[in-house]
């Protein structure tokens, strides 16, 4: 088991992951991350669960050389699809974001009626309808696919008005089944939290499995004697942060995430893995 200074592994299709990157660095402060974006071959939602499969052992293999002591699929798609082959080929704990994530979204309706967005891969896996209906089978999970919503973070596009009707499209056929509760079921979807608030109000209750995933990563980290007890800025390391493609892109694009404009991203020929 490598040493608690060690790094936590975090990786994704792509930018979406440093959703739960952000969420790890302020619940966990002292923990160092080494994240994996793979940019270019997102997006994953619509291949695949033999690709995303074998895309997934690529990226792990990549990581373990990286002497990480865990491991965060910051990607539902993967979590989904891969967790079970992922947890085959290490002994590190490995944590996904769809259990987090759903747990919370059942402690959380009181109608129960739970709406999922997520990318198709994600909806057509079922995965989040059987792990909360195991929890609570009189729960009723309405699913949504929003491929059109990794391509408008992925481009910046946050705040515009394409985006409030993409959302608006997307989220109608739910509201009408009047879900009390939404789980932003693709990492990327937090960073469009804001807009899919304004439409769906104070009656629904955003799940964000990012901000629950990192509390999950601590907990476990606490329970097995993992955390690293010594102060950050003592470490004498950074975050690392790795890309399959456009590391100048993503750089840009981590610094507006995590407010750090110091990330250096170095690419990998993560097919070498």
């Amino acid at each position: 088991m490598p040493d608690n200074g060690a790094p936590i592994g975090v990786f994704d299709s792509g930018v979406g992951g440093l959703t739960v990157a952000k969420e790890i660095m302020a619940q966990i402060p002292n923990e160092r991350i080494v994240y994996f974006g793979d940019t270019a071959r997102v997006p994953y939602g619509s291949k695949s669960k033999a690709t995303i499969t074998k895309f997934t052992k690529q990226i792990v293999r990549f990581l373990m050389t990286q002497d990480v002591k865990a491991l965060v699929i910051a990607c539902n798609t993967m979590s989904a699809y891969a967790i079970d082959e992922v947890e085959k080929e290490v002994s590190l704990p490995v944590i996904g974001v769809v259990k987090p994530g759903a747990r919370v979204a059942v402690s959380q309706t009181k109608n129960k009626r739970i709406g999922v967005i997520a990318t198709e891969g994600t909806i057509g896996s079922g995965m989040y309808e059987r792990f909360i209906t195991n929890i609570d089978p009189t729960v009723n999970v309405l699913g949504k696919a929003c491929p059109l919503f990794c391509p408008l973070v992925e481009e910046g596009m946050l705040d515009d008005p394409v985006t409030d009707e993409v959302a608006r499209r997307y989220l109608k056929e739910l509201m009408d089944q009047d879900i009390d509760t939404l789980i932003m079921g693709c990492t990327h979807y937090p960073l469009l939290a804001p807009a899919l608030k304004r439409l769906v109000g104070d009656k629904v209750r955003l799940v964000n499995p990012a901000y629950e995933t990192a509390r999950e990563l601590k907990e476990m980290l606490t329970e097995n004697g993992m955390l690293n007890d010594k102060p950050f800025n003592e470490q004498g390391k950074d975050h690392e942060f790795y890309v399959s493609d456009l590391a100048d892109k993503f750089t840009r694009f981590a610094a507006e995430i995590l407010d750090n404009n110091g990330i250096n991203t170095r690419k990998v020929d993560i097919e070498t893995y």
